[in-house]
């Protein structure tokens, strides 16, 4: 883990849609060992980059010494645009990547994801050199999974087997499809927003990623 005084920096970047809204979070002091992006659930249902899953993915992967980025999609907050069915969702977690790794050129790159999010970083992740990928309650039965190709890369899937948004079993038959498939860590109980849980799939998160 990197040692210093974690900072919250609010940046603007320009994609294909204009402006994106997001906030990066740095050790002040300390040079990042990697770099991170993590991408929020659905626009359309209420998903920014402040909600709660997302920020804890975040703040568990700047704990692991990354410089992690959150941002709004097309649409939402201040980013410029409007809701593009995760096509041009993808276009802005790539120009956001870009952004990313270019202030920090040469670092590994991780990518993120929760619910819509994990659609996106699932798209996204073959197209830009991803060393890990971290995918939480995928909504899988939304996709459009002609878009995704299947990761190479060490591959973190979370799920709540009380999910009451995407279908639990819906999920684990899909990732159990893959090849190779994702490593899985599934939450007894919890539900797709993790309430009361967020401990839980902080320390699900570490432990996979470790072990991936």
């Amino acid at each position: 883990m990197s040692e210093g005084v974690s900072r919250l920096l609010p940046v603007e970047l320009t994609g294909p849609a204009g402006r994106i809204e997001g906030l990066l979070q740095e050790h002040e002091g300390a040079d990042p060992a990697l770099v991170a992006l993590v991408c929020h659930p659905h626009p359309l249902y209420g998903g920014t980059l402040h909600n709660k899953v997302t920020h804890r993915v975040a703040s568990t992967l700047h704990a692991r010494g990354a410089a992690v980025l959150r941002f709004n999609f097309r649409g939402v907050g201040r980013s410029s645009g409007s809701f593009d069915q995760g096509a041009g969702e993808t276009e802005d977690a790539l120009a956001a990547v870009d952004w990313l790794t270019a202030q920090h050129p040469g670092l590994p790159l991780w990518l993120a994801g929760f619910s819509f999010g994990a659609y996106v970083a699932l798209r996204a992740q073959s197209q830009r050199p991803v060393r890990k990928l971290v995918t939480v309650a995928p909504a899988v039965e939304r996709f459009d999974a002609a878009a995704v190709v299947t990761p190479s890369m060490p591959w973190l899937l979370v799920q709540g087997d009380a999910d009451d948004v995407v279908p639990p079993q819906a999920v684990l038959d899909w990732a159990a499809a893959l090849t190779p498939p994702p490593r899985l860590a599934v939450l007894k109980g919890a539900g797709h927003f993790f309430h009361g849980r967020l401990n839980e799939l902080r320390d699900a998160v570490v432990s996979g990623l470790t072990e991936g």
